[in-house]
């Protein structure tokens, strides 16, 4: 499947459908806390981006998926599936949002604290932030995904952290998970270069311990081999003539 430029109606209805899924993640903040669980959350979500919103949640019966988010809490690298265990203080969950608006696709995550994480948690999440924004700053047209990749490698490692391989970011319009894959680790000067009107995610998923995961017999669930608690945030990017344009920010957040 050849990456796909996308033409400035269909980046209006991207900007559209970003701008619900950071808002579903916004709404959804004073629900995190100690006691709420997760098949909660999720089920506050569905009902905000069905009926308020009048869109449709990505995820739900995507590939057999069951949910209409994913709720990844502190060992749980991706695609945690929202469930009957009660939050306590101290957890870290990322919080995973896609939505569907006119066809198009909005696909953006953060981490919450559930009360006060311990330093190591925190510190993770605060890493994997950075290297977010790391990778975002360096969109232009003519930068390699490599150099990209490296430069968010670089961060976590130098941060005495590492960056899960197996998952990555990717091309995102009217397909959930279309080209180019864009890896968080690599080589400057390697890979696609990037043009204007292309559509990605950047979402690095960064382990406190060593980068090994596995995936439970759910055929969803992904965690850490060595249990160490793990981080991740996401947003969708649009490659403009000279930079880059954030499609999944809501005003007044640090991106």
């Amino acid at each position: 499947m050849p990456v796909t430029i996308k033409t400035p109606e269909e980046i209006e209805k991207m900007r559209v459908a970003g701008h619900l899924a950071a808002d579903v993640l916004h709404m959804i903040r004073p629900y995190v806390k100690p006691g709420v669980t997760t098949e909660e959350l999720d089920a506050i979500c569905h009902e905000y981006i069905v009926d308020v919103q009048q869109a449709i949640p990505a995820p739900l019966n995507y590939h057999g998926f069951p949910k209409s988010i994913c709720t990844s809490v502190n060992h749980v690298v991706c695609h945690g599936i929202p469930g009957k265990k009660r939050l306590r203080k101290g957890d870290i969950v990322n919080i995973d949002v896609t939505v569907i608006k006119d066809g198009y696709h909005g696909d953006t995550s953060k981490m919450f604290f559930v009360g006060e994480p311990n330093v190591i948690s925190k510190r993770v999440s605060q890493v994997s932030y950075e290297c977010m924004c790391i990778g975002i700053e360096m969109v232009r047209p003519g930068v390699h995904l490599g150099d990209i990749g490296h430069a968010i490698q670089t961060h976590a490692e130098a941060s005495n952290f590492s960056i899960v391989r197996e998952f990555c970011g990717h091309g995102i319009g009217r397909i959930f998970h279309e080209e180019p894959q864009v890896l968080h680790y690599g080589t400057p000067g390697t890979k696609l270069r990037l043009e204007p009107g292309m559509t990605f995610t950047i979402e690095p998923m960064v382990n406190a311990g060593k980068r090994y995961v596995k995936v439970l017999p759910d055929k969803w669930t992904v965690v850490t081999k060595d249990h160490s608690p793990s981080a991740q945030w996401e947003h969708t990017i649009l490659v403009t003539d000279d930079g880059f344009e954030v499609l999944t920010a809501k005003p007044g957040d640090n991106l």
